[in-house]
């Protein structure tokens, strides 16, 4: 019912994108499987599946984005840790050529949708969970801003690969101080309540350009 609502109020001239990641797809040394012993991280390493856009589903993405990758239309992303998935009149632009560097930086999905200046529907959920704010953490300077290694099990020339790759360190601990100051000024963002939910929706140039000042000034 919530991706017919969607589809049915952006009609053919709108594009949904949604995350759909598949962060356990992760080196475990990273916390991803902080459930399992160490001694069987190695394992994990040599056998955990191959990403493949078809058929792997979401970590903690939620219902809806689980049902929406496999929507009749939608398109996933290729990167095996951080993919998107779209479906309507810019879904292939957004979701094509998402470099295995770059998860959320300019060239992304979240990238491509500041540049058409598309908006964030936060549904039911919280500040911490606006994916597109980590664009600001491409853009912002300051102190703490680092270089990660990653690796995840991927397809390289059809056959599983255990990949490792370098790009920025994300983590969202200070995006609901972010949020909480981004509605400071209530022309940002407009609120409404469905069933039992809170919705938000905003412009993603408005949060992106508001959390870069924000983490200049605030982030340590």
């Amino acid at each position: 019912m919530v991706i017919e609502a969607l589809l049915e109020c952006t009609g053919e001239e709108g594009t949904i994108m949604m995350p759909t990641q598949t962060w356990k797809n992760m080196d475990p040394e990273s916390g991803v499987h902080w459930e399992e012993p160490k001694e069987w991280w190695q394992i994990i390493r040599d056998n955990w599946p191959a990403y493949d856009k078809e058929i792997t589903p979401t970590n903690t993405m939620g219902s809806v984005a689980e049902m929406f990758r496999k929507w009749p239309g939608s398109i996933r992303s290729d990167h095996p840790v951080r993919s998107f998935a779209a479906n309507g009149k810019n879904a292939e632009y957004l979701i094509k050529d998402h470099d295995l560097k770059d998860i959320f930086g300019e060239s992304s999905p979240i990238g491509k949708l500041y540049e058409l200046d598309g908006k964030v529907l936060l549904l039911g959920v919280g500040y911490d969970k606006n994916t597109a704010i980590h664009l600001a953490d491409y853009r912002a300077d300051y102190p703490s801003k680092k270089m990660s290694k990653e690796s995840c099990a991927m397809f390289v020339d059809g056959k599983r690969k255990w990949v490792t790759y370098e790009t920025i360190y994300v983590d969202g601990e200070d995006f609901e101080d972010i949020g909480a100051a981004f509605e400071e000024n209530k022309d940002n963002v407009k609120n409404t309540e469905i069933g039992n939910c809170t919705a938000r929706v905003m412009r993603v140039r408005d949060i992106v350009d508001f959390a870069v000042d924000w983490i200049n000034k605030n982030r340590k």
